[in-house]
């Protein structure tokens, strides 16, 4: 008896994916529930499960075909039973089988990137299980052990004119689909840029004292993006025009407020969702943005997470951004872009003292939202983060 193995029931907004990576061939017994293959869209990676216990018989779709919604991928023979040890060739039995390796999306990712055998790298998880780290320390340690085998080695002849190598690699589903849409942002909207600075002292003064206390009660660290999403959540309420985006010849306002937050992946940024982010406490917008960042890596977000959104942050300065112009996230309106903080030298009551200081730039689209609007909504995000107590009084 053959069970057919199919594509997941698409959401309407995807309309089709790639078949990205096989983990099982012909022949191989699978287990029900054991991950087969991964289907890439534009959005997220979908993982599809074995439907039951046998033999994967047939591969109906190749690594790199597109797939529709519930598409035939293969036939799984559920009468065909697993291989006895008895049946197996005692050095199969006694080698370590790349394929019985379970890899999470973020390793599997690093491993094809570098072209490792995870059969050589020595994981330190739970049961054995392969890290990121210890595909990390792998790779140094090739670097390392390359590094001394060719300092032995006289430097290689260099052949005048030699023209240098070229590699081709075909865009992600992903990454295609963020040229698509930047591109069309550009064209579409009318962006402007108005820029401010803010002093952090007073936040890293509230994060230094309560600290240790916060993190006890709530088992989170008390970061700095969960100010910068309150202060969003206030200036979005005083200025509504910001939190709307255009339909046609239409304004829609949206009167809820599920903020957008710009994380890094191995696929590329993705921009889960905080939903009704005005509603949740400091500690609640720590715990959302840290569990988005880690599931982020080891590509498991959720489409619904990724879907909808009223205004986004961007925060570059994780990765030493000084000053940039953030690009709308359609069918957005308006972007917050955060920076480095460094020490500087301000003036205060006439004498200059030194500062943690950050650059802000708002980028937002000016069909729908006047320069003032724009300036004051930033304002408003600075007086905030300075005097984070307006948070707590509402003021």
């Amino acid at each position: 008896m053959s069970d057919e193995l199919r594509v997941p029931v698409l959401p309407e907004s995807v309309t089709d994916g790639l078949v990205s990576t096989w983990h099982k061939k012909e022949g191989d017994f699978v287990k029900r529930d054991e991950i087969l293959v991964d289907i890439e869209t534009d959005k997220v990676v979908f993982e599809v499960p074995a439907t039951t216990d046998g033999v994967l018989t047939h591969i109906l779709k190749q690594e790199g075909e597109i797939v529709a919604s519930e598409e035939p991928l293969g036939t799984i023979d559920s009468q065909q039973s697993a291989p006895t040890t008895a049946d197996k060739p005692a050095s199969t039995a006694a080698s370590k089988d790349t394929k019985d390796i379970v890899l999470t999306p973020a390793v599997r990712n690093l491993v094809a990137e570098h072209d490792l055998d995870p059969a050589m790298i020595n994981g330190t998880g739970k049961g054995g299980r392969i890290l990121k780290a210890d595909v990390l320390q792998y790779i140094e340690q090739q670097k390392t052990n390359n590094t001394i085998a060719d300092s032995s080695r006289p430097p290689p002849a260099t052949t005048a004119g030699t023209t240098p190598a070229v590699r081709r690699e075909p865009m992600s589903r992903l990454r295609a689909k963020i040229a698509e849409r930047m591109v069309e942002v550009q064209h579409n909207a009318a962006i402007l840029s108005t820029f401010n600075e803010v002093n952090m002292q007073a936040i890293m003064d509230m994060r230094k004292r309560y600290q240790e206390t916060f993190q006890k009660k709530h088992g989170i660290k008390l970061g700095v993006m969960s100010f910068f999403v309150k202060a969003v959540c206030e200036a979005l309420k005083r200025f509504p025009i910001v939190n709307a985006s255009v339909e046609d010849n239409d304004i829609l306002y949206h009167d809820y407020y599920d903020v957008s937050i710009a994380v890094s992946s191995p696929r590329g940024l993705v921009v889960p969702v905080i939903r009704n982010a005005d509603q949740l406490g400091f500690a609640g917008i720590e715990q959302a943005i840290a569990n988005f960042a880690l599931r982020a890596k080891e590509g498991k977000l959720n489409l619904d997470e990724l879907l909808g959104g009223t205004f986004t942050i961007t925060n570059g300065g994780v990765f030493g951004s000084m000053l940039s112009t953030p690009l709308l996230n359609p069918p957005q309106s308006a972007i917050l872009g955060m920076h480095n903080i460094q020490q500087r030298a301000m003036v205060e009551n006439g004498e200059i003292v030194i500062r943690p200081m950050m650059y802000l730039a708002l980028s937002y689209d000016h069909r729908i939202i006047d320069g003032r609007d724009a300036v004051q909504f930033l304002v408003n995000i600075k007086q905030s983060l300075e005097e984070p107590h307006r948070l707590l009084l509402d003021i």
